[in-house]
């Protein structure tokens, strides 16, 4: 099986030298255009990614993840919520390596088959990034008006955690 796995990106890069030339293409002028395109996208992005990661570094450094945690945290106990998985279900959206690392931190602190360790990895498979994926796609295609996107994906997010932690307790209790 390793060695599919290990086969499979020479097998790619191999298709595509095969097709370039069955079809009398440049392989060289193919891949530099499109590193090219790569670059251009990539510096259209920048600006959005770096304000959106300097607002997080803000709203952790100042507190304010804390004060919503204290705020929060009987309402997630009413509706089944480990206090420990809110500051996840904050950060979770904002910022991906941000939410694993708080899924590690719970799971260290709270053990790998504990409920609360389970809920956190499920609400980590069962949501998005949706401040950064928005920010990515939309940058990329020049939208800037995101009109409905952001509370729709927002409630999305909502329901997978709320269904996360629902479903971890049914099967985990």
């Amino acid at each position: 099986m390793e060695i599919i796995f290990a086969s499979i990106v020479p097998a790619v890069l191999s298709a595509v030298a095969l097709t370039c030339i069955l079809k009398k293409t440049d392989l060289y002028s193919a891949l530099t255009d499109g590193a090219k395109a790569g670059l251009s996208t990539t510096a259209s992005i920048l600006p959005s990614l770096v304000i959106m990661l300097t607002a997080i570094a803000m709203f952790r450094a100042s507190g304010a993840l804390d004060l919503l945690v204290s705020l929060l945290s009987p309402l997630a106990k009413l509706i089944g919520i480990p206090a420990e998985c809110i500051p996840l279900m904050l950060i979770r959206p904002l910022s991906g390596s941000g939410a694993l690392a708080l899924g590690v931190d719970i799971i260290t602190a709270n053990g790998v088959d504990s409920l609360t360790g389970r809920t956190a990895a499920v609400m980590l498979g069962s949501t998005e990034t949706t401040f950064y994926t928005i920010s990515v796609y939309f940058g990329a295609a020049g939208i800037k008006n995101t009109r409905h996107t952001i509370p729709s994906a927002l409630i999305a997010d909502l329901v997978g955690f709320v269904a996360a932690a629902f479903f971890t307790r049914i099967f985990f209790s």
